[in-house]
């Protein structure tokens, strides 16, 4: 499935206890007061397709500097976007926070997306945003093959992610298709190499992969060695060294190099709905995600294992320097919006 239920939630539940702490320190103390009432009664509907934990550290710590309190419906990416896409001017939605880039890109597309204030886009260096400020970036991650090297050497991996097509890496890797982080990788090939060529990758993938329901099966299923190497986002070997510490994990990650596809950045990125009534308090909401205290709170915490994109904010010390990354040249714009890659994984049998 490519899809999955939505939630919804009022509020946020507590937070482990050293969350809470993350808030009181990293947010209370930090941040200076934002414009505007702490005690105007709005609530904001966040739709989200990131992950829960963050968002609800998030909203709290909103909620605890502005008072404004945050209603939220989260789901998988693709699913929210068309939900947003199809509600249009009726949606109930103020913003929405993803983890890539193509759903945002679909819904400006569809001229749903406000502007973004200039001083909330500043924050971030201008290419990890819409190019006509409907959208900011707020984190990103980089694709990367997690390996067991009682498997594989990682001088054995391979030079290109488009080489694990070949027919010698039949049986050795793992794939997670349906998962929604899959496509904007998907967009990237046919940004690079074109539609057919995108196409061919994806049958060999489908001759050669081990298939699982998302990144965090296949980088378990590689960690506990049932696979040699796996496509995943660094952001799941992160949490999964954090979650099991160094003596117990038994994989690594391998980055490409020289601009290769599978290097790609995957930009998450928030927007305020043009059809919001509470305009005011969504920019201030996406200016919060943006804000240097925030950016810090989630590149110094093990809750998120993203890379802040605030202009000068280091990452987790478990991910390699962001300018140390080499991603392949590639604009947000050219990922396009999915819709292409879905039919491609449809066509491949991948879906």
């Amino acid at each position: 499935m490519l899809l999955a239920r939505p939630r919804w939630h009022a509020g946020a539940p507590s937070l482990p206890r050293r969350w809470g702490v993350a808030v009181a320190i990293g947010v209370g103390m930090a941040l200076a007061p934002l414009p505007g009432s702490a005690s105007d009664p709005v609530t904001l509907t966040l739709y989200s397709a990131q992950h829960h934990q963050m968002v609800d550290l998030l909203t709290q710590a909103f909620t605890k500097e502005t008072g404004i309190k945050v209603r939220v419906h989260s789901g998988e990416a693709p699913e929210i976007a068309n939900q947003l896409a199809e509600e249009g001017d009726r949606s109930p939605a103020d913003v929405y926070f993803t983890e890539n880039s193509p759903e945002l890109t679909l819904l400006d597309e569809k001229g749903l997306l406000a502007k973004i204030s200039p001083a909330t886009l500043a924050q971030v260096p201008a290419r990890y945003s819409a190019a006509d400020g409907d959208w900011v970036g707020v984190l990103a991650r980089e694709n990367v093959l997690a390996f067991n090297p009682s498997l594989i050497q990682e001088n054995a991996l391979p030079a290109s992610l488009l080489d694990l097509a070949a027919p010698d890496w039949k049986g050795k890797v793992a794939i997670a298709p349906s998962d929604a982080d899959f496509l904007p990788l998907v967009d990237a090939v046919v940004a690079l190499k074109g539609r057919a060529a995108a196409l061919e990758w994806l049958k060999g993938l489908k001759r050669n992969a081990q298939v699982y329901d998302d990144d965090e099966g296949v980088v378990a299923a590689v960690d506990r060695g049932s696979v040699a190497t796996g496509i995943i986002n660094n952001y799941y070997w992160a949490r999964l060294r954090t979650e099991e510490g160094a003596s117990k994990t038994h994989s690594q990650i391998h980055h490409f190099s020289d601009h290769d596809v599978g290097a790609l950045v995957n930009v998450s990125g928030a927007a305020v709905l043009k059809s919001s009534k509470h305009q005011n308090e969504a920019q201030r909401f996406v200016a919060f995600l943006v804000s240097r205290p925030i950016q810090e709170m989630l590149g110094k915490g093990d809750i998120d294992f993203e890379y802040p994109l605030a202009t000068g904010v280091p990452p987790n010390p478990l991910l390699k320097p962001f300018d140390q990354l080499q991603p392949p040249d590639i604009s947000m714009l050219q990922l396009g919006d999915d819709r292409q890659a879905a039919q491609l994984l449809r066509e491949a049998g991948l879906i």
